[in-house]
This record gives structure tokens, sequence and C-alpha cells, in this order.
């Protein structure tokens, strides 16, 4: 491992993904909920089942105060987005796209950034002059359900490095290192020149990896790109797509991996690899 990623703690990615949920979302989702008797329901219902475990397991005073103490630290820690990332997003998105037509959508992470640099159908992510990885090319069609392409659509990666650190969450990175906003040609088609990502531990060293140790769990994620998919009368879609035959596909500490999103990238040839994948969007609601 590299110095840099000795220096990507928990703290700093955890403050940045706090950052970035607050200043994208916070304000939105904040007033999407504000239906009385449905914070009832669900308020009531989660409390409820917290109170059945306590007395299924029998929980003492001595485990409680851990968890008290615990749930304190997550927040000092700024890991409140990790945990939820890592351990419900999985269910909330497997709710919301359960009637979708298209593509498999998966969850979308705390390390997504909005604004990336525009990029052609055919382009390359901005990398470093050094970037090291295997050289991946990823192509594919943008389409409605009934296979009309759809021009000018949107296709937004974001990846880790080889080193599983993701720009502006981890330090010495550039900005927009391998984060690019790709629009689709005519037909609907794009192909971007990037590098396979590494699999990656989710911070250990604050509450998440805490938790991770006494549960005797691993904390990996297999090796994925992002992608987040948008076009004018189109619901967007969000996924990741993971790599056949990888470290960690089967056992995903985020359980975010579905057999329609594992991809097998091929050899070109020349030390590369290439791979092509449909993405198909759902009409609007």
């Amino acid at each position: 491992m590299s110095d840099t990623t000795l220096k990507a703690t928990a703290a700093a990615s955890g403050a940045s993904a706090t950052e970035r949920f607050r200043t994208d979302k916070t304000t939105a989702s904040g007033q999407a909920v504000t239906d009385t008797e449905r914070v009832n329901i669900l308020a009531t219902e989660m409390i409820a089942a917290v109170h059945d475990v306590i007395r299924r397991h029998q929980v003492t005073y001595e485990e409680y105060n851990a968890l008290k103490s615990w749930l304190i630290s997550v927040g000092e820690d700024g890991e409140w987005p990790l945990f939820l990332d890592v351990w419900i997003e999985h269910v909330v998105e497997e709710v919301a796209g359960a009637d979708r037509k298209g593509s498999k959508g998966t969850i979308e992470g705390p390390y997504y950034v909005p604004g990336a640099p525009a990029l052609p159908s055919v382009s390359t992510l901005p990398m470093r002059e050094d970037e090291s990885g295997t050289p991946l090319l990823f192509q594919g069609r943008i389409t409605g359900v009934s296979g009309e392409p759809l021009p000018g659509a949107l296709l937004e990666i974001w990846q880790a490095d080889d080193d599983g650190l993701y720009a502006q969450f981890a330090p010495g990175i550039a900005q927009w290192n391998l984060r690019g906003a790709v629009e689709a040609d005519d037909s609907g088609r794009f192909a971007v020149r990037t590098i396979q990502p590494a699999p990656y531990q989710i911070p250990t060293d604050g509450s998440c990896g805490k938790l991770i140790a006494a549960a005797g769990w691993h904390a990996w994620r297999p090796a994925h790109l992002h992608l987040k998919v948008s076009a004018p009368g189109h619901e967007t879609l969000t996924a990741q797509l993971y790599f056949r035959g990888g470290e960690h596909v089967e056992d995903d500490v985020a359980s975010a991996v579905k057999p329609e999103l594992v991809i097998d990238p091929q050899p070109t040839g020349n030390g590369g690899n290439q791979v092509t994948y449909d993405l198909v969007l759902d009409p609007a609601s």
C-alpha cells in the first residue's frame, strides 16, 4: 500500500461523506418526509423492532451501555453516512427498484460527487500520468425499455483507483481523478477508457471498524465501477458494476452485488481489458 493509503482515515472519509450529504441531499430529503402519520408508523415500528431484539436476546445493561457509547461515537466520528450506506441502503434500494423494468440498480454509496467534468461519448476518464492498474475500455449503449436509443443521455462514472481510494475522499489525489460525466452519442453509445479499480476496505479505524471487529465480520467491498445514468423523461439509474471472479463479489460487506451487475471483461491483447454493458432506463413515472 502507498503512503496515501495509510493516511486515508475513517475520520477524514467520514467528514467528507457527511459534508457531501449535507450539501447534496439534506435539503431535498429533509423536506420530503413531512407526513406525520407516515413518520409515526415508521418510527414506532423501528423502535418496536429494537424492543423485540432486546427481549428475545435478553440484552443486559452492560450491552445496552456499550451500544449507547458506540452510537455516540459513530456521530463523533462522522460515520453515520458510512454506516447507513454500508448496512442499510441496499434494502432501501431493493424496495425503491422493485418495479424497475430496465437495468438493475444498486446503492449509490457515500462517494458520489456531482459536477464531474463533462466528457464526450468516446473519452478517457481524468487520471494521473502514472495511474496504475489494468487499462479498461467500458462501452455500451443507453436505451429505453423498448430499445429506443437515448441520444445525449448522461453517464456519470466514478471509481476507486488501484489502491482502493477515491478522489475527494483521500489525500493526495487530484479532485476529479477517475470521475467524469459522459454524454452518449446520437445512438446512445459511449466508450470510456479507464482502469480497473481495486477492492477496498471501508475505513476501520473508527466506529464502524469497531463494530466489524466486535462482530467478527470483514470490511471489504469488491472492486466496482459506479454509474449514475440519466436522460430526460426517464428515471435515473444508479448502479455499481462488479468483476466476475473478483475478491468479495460473493461476500460484499455492503450486500450490494446482484448477478445482473457482474461484468466479465475480456483481454484486448495489449495488456488491457474491455467490456460491453448496455444500460436500459425506465420511463419516468
